[in-house]
């Protein structure tokens, strides 16, 4: 055991060096994660920076969607001792102002996608509600997640073009969560196959010209609440609480692709209100980013003594690479306000939009 910078500082919790975290779980993660949009349906660009405590294992990935061209680049290296370095060969995350500012950076690759970009928080950093599911006995979610909107300057390069990235219509999303979730190598899953194998999902950071609404909806296969949020935030005044969200997606035939939904809100003694949300640029976060399709990458996986840094490209044009989008869909998604119910002028924002709706749940026939 040695220690690290970061032991220097007087901010231990617990009598551990602070690269060690105090559970032996081996599904303890931490992470980044960044969306980029230009409130439009020409681009969505999302970014993960992973610690895996237990596992040894640090990773990163960007994926753009720009037309048809889904592209990923990815990169693990070993955690080593130092959990300040947030470097994973051409990616770094640098940390300007805590809860404000953050640098994000994808270095020039042979992959065809590099980027430079400046965080600026909107409305002060919110913290979610705990996230806690056991499953046949074992806890498999057991963490906590802050989330902010806001808005991007910098540049980003596809395929050698470059594109400027300004705060006027560059906005986005962002999340830092940590905890225990299922990562790394698959393990053996015993009793976990008398699960139901739901996931019944919707996130959705949604920002205005100046406010923004949090909502977060998730239910089991019975159609029982495991986690849900509604809150509004502004930037200089105390959140609103908006109640028990109300979730009514409309699905294109044959699918459980979203084509549009109604959002519901019932902020304790206040008058009702509606959001009508519109995915418009699907972003299939499950295929070459390590959520969980490919084998041979997942969140935490081990890649070796050395560093490794890979490209992913799909074309959904070709029918074998449409066929691969499958599983959780972060979309850019444009949100209107129904009924003249907008607080102030802001009538119509846009944010991610985030679902999977997986397996049995009580919307869907048998």
């Amino acid at each position: 055991m040695t220690p690290s910078p970061l032991d220097d500082y007087p901010i231990h919790q617990a009598p551990e060096v602070m690269r060690h975290v105090t559970t032996s779980d081996r599904n303890f993660y931490d992470r980044y994660y960044f969306n980029v949009h230009p409130c439009s349906d020409e681009l969505m660009l999302i970014i993960g920076v992973g610690q895996y405590p237990n596992l040894g294992v640090m990773d990163a990935f960007a994926v753009v969607r720009r037309g048809p061209i889904h592209k990923v680049v990815r990169a693990s290296r070993e955690l080593g001792n130092d959990r300040m370095d947030t470097t994973v060969g051409p990616f770094r995350v640098e940390v300007i102002e805590g809860l404000k500012r953050l640098r994000v950076v994808l270095d020039e690759n042979e992959h065809g996608l590099a980027f430079d970009l400046t965080w600026e928080g909107a409305i002060p950093a919110t913290l979610e509600p705990p996230h806690y599911l056991r499953w046949q006995e074992r806890v498999m979610f057991d963490s906590r997640r802050l989330a902010q909107t806001g808005r991007w300057t910098g540049t980003i390069t596809v395929d050698g073009e470059t594109i400027d990235v300004t705060p006027d219509h560059w906005w986005g999303s962002r999340d830092r969560s940590w905890g225990i979730r299922p990562v790394g190598e698959p393990e053996p899953p015993g009793i976990q196959v008398k699960n139901a194998g739901t996931f019944y999902w919707l996130y959705t950071p949604i920002q205005f010209e100046d406010h923004s609404i949090l909502c977060i909806v998730q239910e089991d296969e019975k159609g029982r609440r495991v986690l849900e949020e509604a809150t509004r935030v502004w930037p200089d005044r105390e959140a609103e609480y908006l109640g028990r969200p109300e979730y009514r997606p409309v699905y294109a035939e044959g699918t459980r692709d979203v084509v549009t939904a109604t959002l519901r809100f019932a902020p304790p003694g206040g008058e009702p209100f509606e959001v009508r949300a519109t995915p418009i640029l699907p972003v299939h976060m499950m295929v070459g980013t390590g959520y969980g399709l490919e084998p041979g990458w997942k969140h935490g996986m081990y890649q070796g003594p050395d560093l490794k840094v890979e490209g992913v490209t799909h074309d959904v044009r070709k029918p074998d690479d449409a066929a691969r989008m499958w599983g959780m869909v972060d979309a850019v998604g444009r949100y209107e306000y129904l009924d003249g119910a907008q607080p102030t002028d802001a009538v119509t924002g846009y944010g991610l939009y985030e679902y999977w709706a997986l397996g049995p749940h009580p919307s869907f026939p048998e």
